[in-house]
């Protein structure tokens, strides 16, 4: 008898144990992962507990918190001019997980980063009062670019060239992020927003790599400059008109049949987009030379966080020489981002530096001080030597000034620019991609600005879409709000 209620007791405490084990296992691992469930409910309580803090553009707060009228979640997230910033701010939801700068700085304006902590709110285990993300963003250029954008679908992107700082970034259609806020009324919203046709939640200022076009052409000319191909912009290049590319029976010729394209200088083939000239040069540079060049740029580049992460711009590995010499115009398997583009005209305006973008200034406490600073962390690089980008510089002003760019011309200003064409659908079936990347400099202050435009889609005639048509009005607008802001 003993011995039975011996064995009883042991598994019996082996039980126990057992319970134990699992009670410490939930409590320490398992309930640390039921409490970052994105499912669980008792987040969104916290998190909208108490109101959240703020994205500021120059001075001014774009976001907000409302405190709701019923349920659990005491607050909700409200947006100033939201279409106008959604592609800056995303959104905070009640429902769904935060997107853009809402999710990337969700513990700083929620609280609970520990950077906010002080020694009072860690001894009483408070959350601390929410933080604030300062941007770069210039309103004025912001609004430019929205408003020329209008109803056509499409992206731009403004940076200052001297110091990195993002000033625009805008896509369009955009949407208005105060209907996803509310968990009562986001379902609806966001059913409505992810079957709409034109991917109004697509950020396609950072996040949808197109056939960057004849904008490309500016990459191949550093390379080849930089190479020693063509020793300046004004010495003729090897260039049959039309350009027979190589290993194929097949003649590559220009937009326009009267351009003087055949061995022409790298001036005039970008003043007239001469494709014959930019393929011949990509051929004869070989792809791993272009593509050495196009990756200091910053193609390829898979971490491009400004800090949201940019998606890849790409130029392509392992081809044969007739897709290196579309690649020379920007076509074949060439992706780039108007945030990409933005920077190669960067890079050149500002002497073949690239500074680092960024859309963030500051992170700050719900005092106002200082908890990161982005514009003193913006690394530079020397992309290509000064000599090259002066080069590129002059040739960009004949664009502009003589050539297919002229719907840039700022009264007041020097603008060098390239326009772009990128053909869209199989054998070019679909409404092409219009293009233009600029520069421009005030005549009168240090004042500078670096633009990048891309219109996917207009109400224009496939015959009148130009990137001189369509994409400079836009970047015109955007520079001129940049130089007097």
């Amino acid at each position: 008898m003993n011995k039975t209620i011996r064995r009883a007791s042991v598994f019996t405490l082996l039980l126990v144990f057992a319970l134990l084990v699992r009670a410490t296992w939930v409590q320490f691992y398992d309930g640390r992962a039921l409490a970052d469930d994105k499912d669980n409910r008792r987040n969104a309580i916290e998190t909208y507990a108490e109101p959240l803090g703020n994205i500021i553009v120059a001075g001014r707060s774009v976001t907000g918190s409302e405190r709701t009228e019923n349920g659990d979640l005491a607050y909700k997230r409200t947006y100033g001019d939201g279409e106008l910033y959604a592609a800056v701010t995303g959104y905070a939801s009640q429902a769904y997980a935060p997107t853009q700068l809402e999710g990337i700085y969700e513990d700083l304006l929620n609280g609970t980063d520990p950077q906010l902590k002080t020694i009072m709110d860690t001894v009483t285990n408070q959350r601390a009062d929410p933080g604030n993300v300062v941007t770069t963003i210039d309103p004025e250029v912001q609004k430019a670019a929205y408003g020329a954008l209008g109803d056509k679908k499409g992206a731009a992107v403004a940076i200052d060239p001297a110091t990195g700082r993002i000033l625009a970034v805008v896509s369009t259609p955009s949407y208005d992020p105060s209907s996803l806020t509310d968990a009562n009324t986001a379902g609806e919203a966001w059913q409505k927003l992810t079957k709409d046709e034109d991917k109004p939640l697509t950020n396609r200022a950072l996040r949808q790599p197109l056939p960057p076009g004849s904008t490309f052409k500016l990459v191949v000319a550093a390379a080849a400059l930089e190479d020693g191909l063509y020793g300046s912009v004004d010495e003729r290049t090897d260039s049959p008109d039309p350009y027979r590319l190589p290993d194929t029976t097949t003649n590559l010729t220009n937009e326009n049949p009267n351009a003087p394209c055949e061995n022409a200088t790298i001036r005039t083939a970008l003043q007239y987009s001469c494709n014959n000239v930019f393929a011949k040069m990509a051929v004869d540079l070989g792809q791993d030379k272009v593509r050495a060049t196009a990756e200091k740029f910053g193609f390829n580049d898979e971490t491009q966080d400004v800090p949201v992460r940019a998606y890849t711009s790409v130029y392509p590995k392992d081809m044969n020489r007739p897709s290196t010499a579309l690649t020379g115009i920007g076509q074949f398997d060439v992706t780039a981002t108007p945030l990409q583009m933005a920077m190669v005209s960067a890079a050149l305006a500002n002497g073949g530096k690239l500074v680092s973008p960024h859309m963030v200034s500051q992170t700050t406490d719900s005092g106002g001080h200082v908890l990161q600073d982005y514009d003193d962390d913006a690394e530079t690089k020397q992309i290509v030597s000064s000599a090259t980008a002066e080069q590129l510089q002059s040739a960009m002003r004949t664009v502009v000034e003589e050539g297919t760019g002229s719907n840039a011309q700022i009264a007041g200003a020097t603008v060098g620019g390239k326009t772009g064409t990128a053909q869209h659908g199989e054998n070019n079936s679909k409404t092409p991609y219009a293009w233009f990347t600029s520069y421009a400099k005030s005549d009168t202050s240090d004042k500078q600005v670096a633009v990048a435009v891309v219109v996917e889609q207009s109400d224009a005639a496939r015959s009148e879409v130009s990137g001189n048509g369509l994409a400079a009005p836009v970047a015109k607008a955007m520079m001129e709000a940049a130089l007097k802001s």
